[in-house]
């Protein structure tokens, strides 16, 4: 009986039946795409990179869903793997964005707010809810001049009692009865009124800017895969969950590949169009990358790529904005 051989998907050598790992380029003949597999490599060996690197640059930049496709298709060792790719590149996207933007920005804005901020409006529940109470009520000859006194005066009265109670090293349960917390108030509440109280003191500002850029790495956890499920909603016949997110891994790579080059030519030029323009190739990218990874239509390539990212920058990132800015705002 002859023997029997299989093919590495990885090198296309033939090698005899019974191998665990194809004895040419070291893969595993048999390996199913799943969820371990996928991040297997990353938590092996987080942070090296190899020359797959530079093997997998240039077609990431410039040959739009060609290493999403050939991972799905086997070849998982020739190029470097894609959620160590995006790793890599997001750090040092985040690196670039705190030593050439951030750093600065939480020092104006922390200049502005000290050289500017008179006194913080104590509580926006207590200028609505009074100017409610005004408009309702009937104003007589007594009580138009209160309302057409600015709310902002009370609000500088309450703060001034606030001041007050602070050079008086008043506890803390005494400021929150000041700005208006009630006795009864949840966990939520109360934390909205202690970094209120903390923002008061500091007038820190950029901590809280800081704080928020701090927080978007960890969101990207849950900001990807949700790339993913939509591709996933739109191509329902593309494939296995995973195939969509080892496309949307290489797509955000190349994301913030342009992002970091557009970080460093504002930061050396001001010339907002380079940027612009480097931008708008990210859609086109995307569209180009589905067209090839998914193998559509034009017309459903295009309509498709519209909608996911319709959906993505109108729904998705806003709802991620708030929830990421009270993260920061409650934790900063």
């Amino acid at each position: 009986m002859g023997k029997q051989y299989n093919t590495c998907k990885n090198c296309e050598e033939n090698f005899e039946e019974g191998f665990l790992f194809c004895p040419h380029c070291g893969q595993k003949t048999k390996e199913e795409l799943t969820f371990g597999v996928l991040f297997y490599n990353t938590i092996n060996n987080y942070f090296s990179v190899d020359a797959r690197f530079f093997k997998s640059f240039f077609p990431l930049l410039f040959k739009p869903g060609y290493l999403a496709r050939r991972f799905i298709e086997g070849k998982r060792l020739l190029y470097l793997h894609p959620a160590k790719l995006f790793l890599f590149v997001s750090i040092v996207f985040f690196f670039l964005l705190t030593t050439t933007v951030v750093r600065n920005q939480v020092q104006e804005i922390d200049t502005v707010l000290k050289k500017t901020l008179e006194k913080p409006l104590i509580s926006d529940g207590l200028k609505t809810k009074t100017q409610q109470v005004l408009d309702s009520v009937k104003i007589d000859s007594v009580l138009l001049p209160l309302k057409e006194k600015n709310i902002s005066e009370i609000d500088r009265k309450r703060a001034k009692t606030l001041d007050s109670l602070l050079s008086g090293n008043a506890s803390n349960e005494t400021l929150y009865k000041a700005m208006g917390m009630d006795e009864d108030a949840g966990y939520f509440k109360r934390k909205f009124y202690e970094q209120s109280l903390k923002f008061y003191k500091q007038r820190n500002g950029g901590e809280i800017y800081e704080a928020i850029i701090d927080t978007i790495p960890l969101s990207l956890f849950i900001l990807l895969p949700i790339f993913a499920l939509i591709l996933k909603l739109l191509f329902y016949k593309g494939g296995a969950y995973t195939h969509h997110l080892v496309f949307s891994l290489y797509y955000f790579s190349f994301l913030f590949t342009i992002f970091s080059f557009i970080l460093i030519v504002n930061y050396f030029w001001d010339t907002s169009w380079i940027g612009f323009l480097l931008l708008l190739s990210t859609y086109f990218y995307l569209v180009i990358a589905i067209k090839r990874f998914y193998k559509k239509g034009w017309f459903s390539t295009f309509y498709k790529s519209a909608l996911a990212t319709f959906v993505y920058l109108m729904i998705v990132i806003p709802i991620a904005i708030v929830i990421i800015s009270l993260v920061g705002f409650f934790f900063y």
